[in-house]
């Protein structure tokens, strides 16, 4: 007899891990393996208001690149999506008419120096020669005005030579900031003219410079304050949570077919990178804590619009409808449908997609 009671206990030790539970009639009937009970938990979780919004650009973020020079784009170095950092060159215009100005300012320079070396000596030997009265008073200030002439034709033929190497420097257009390239406009072997406006060759959009704009309706607004903090998803990405806070809300209301909603800009904290302009978002601002029931969010299946959870059954798994309130932390809020004395069973993965439910509990 003792040795039967010990073959039962190693049975009961070796089959719990496997899952048992207890029916509404007392039986006790196995489940998935790897599934177990489990009990909804209240915790303090915060009070959100939700709304929709969309990825925008910031002001001046967005940055059009174009040319001081006319003439042939001889390089285009960027396409569409390409990442720039700030100085880095974009396009090249041919130098050839730049470099032949160049020389040419160099030698007028070089025949204005000469000519004011000439008006030099010219001065000093009038100068000589006036001191022992040997010419007139008038020619030698005649000679000393051509010389003045001469030092200011040779200081201007310098200062054209420098304008002409200034615009050397802007044969290579060079990217004001650091970003990602979204347009490109031009291409190699065009003809440019820069004459009343530059011509836009690239169009950059700046790293860091999107930001969130939420529609917060006026019933809602009164709870939001600047520095709440926010999460929010958008549709290319549905199961992450990008994080954010409240940088500012507008002062004037946005009304459209008759509904009021104010504009709230929420910073992006991380994973900017992963989202563009113009995508829609499902904001929720945190406003305030309460008192929710939790459950792991693993526990909580979709069909369709309705939110259930698995619950031990006489048969096997069965569905309980919920209703979800928010997600934080890998918790969903159970508003109704369950409460904390409920089992609720949290199945492996897979096994909430293949079982099948004698019925749903209401």
């Amino acid at each position: 007899m003792r040795h039967s009671w010990i073959a039962i206990l190693l049975v009961l030790v070796v089959g719990a891990p496997t899952g048992f539970y207890f029916l509404r009639n007392g039986e006790r009937r196995p489940v998935a393996a790897g599934s177990r009970a489990i009990h909804a938990e209240w915790r303090m979780v915060g009070t959100t208001v939700n709304a929709t919004g969309t990825v925008r650009l910031r002001v001046g973020s967005e940055v059009r690149v174009g040319s001081q020079l006319s003439g042939i784009v001889k390089k285009l170095n960027v396409t569409v999506g390409s990442h720039v950092r700030a100085r880095d060159v974009i396009a090249e215009i041919d130098d050839a008419p730049i470099q032949a100005r160049l020389a040419q300012a160099e030698a007028q320079a070089q025949l204005d120096r000469a000519s004011m070396e000439h008006a030099q000596v010219n001065n000093d030997r009038a100068q000589k020669l006036a001191s022992e009265q040997l010419i007139p008073v008038q020619q030698e200030q005649d000679l000393q005005l051509a010389l003045t002439e001469a030092k200011a034709r040779y200081e201007k033929s310098l200062r054209d030579r420098d304008l002409v190497k200034v615009d050397l420097g802007y044969v290579a257009i060079r990217a004001p900031i650091s970003g990602t390239v979204a347009s490109v406009s031009t291409q190699e072997g065009e003809t440019v003219a820069a004459s009343f406006t530059a011509p836009t060759f690239v169009t950059i959009i700046g790293d860091n410079s999107l930001q969130l704009v939420a529609m917060v309706d006026e019933t809602d607004i009164a709870n939001v304050k600047h520095g709440n903090p926010a999460s929010f998803t958008v549709d290319s990405y549905p199961s992450r949570e990008f994080p954010g806070i409240v940088e500012s809300i507008a002062p004037k209301a946005t009304i459209v077919s008759g509904v009021v909603n104010y504009e709230v800009t929420i910073d992006i904290r991380k994973d900017a990178q992963l989202l563009k302009p113009d995508m829609t978002a499902n904001v929720s601002v945190r406003t305030a804590q309460h008192k929710a029931l939790l459950l792991p969010a693993t526990t909580v299946q979709r069909d369709g619009d309705q939110s259930f959870v698995y619950i031990p059954g006489r048969n096997g798994p069965e569905r309980k409808p919920v209703v979800v309130g928010t997600k934080e932390a890998g918790m969903f809020e159970i508003k109704r449908g369950i409460s904390q004395s409920d089992e609720v069973l949290l199945l492996p993965p897979g096994d909430a997609a293949t079982s099948q439910p004698t019925k749903s509990v209401q």
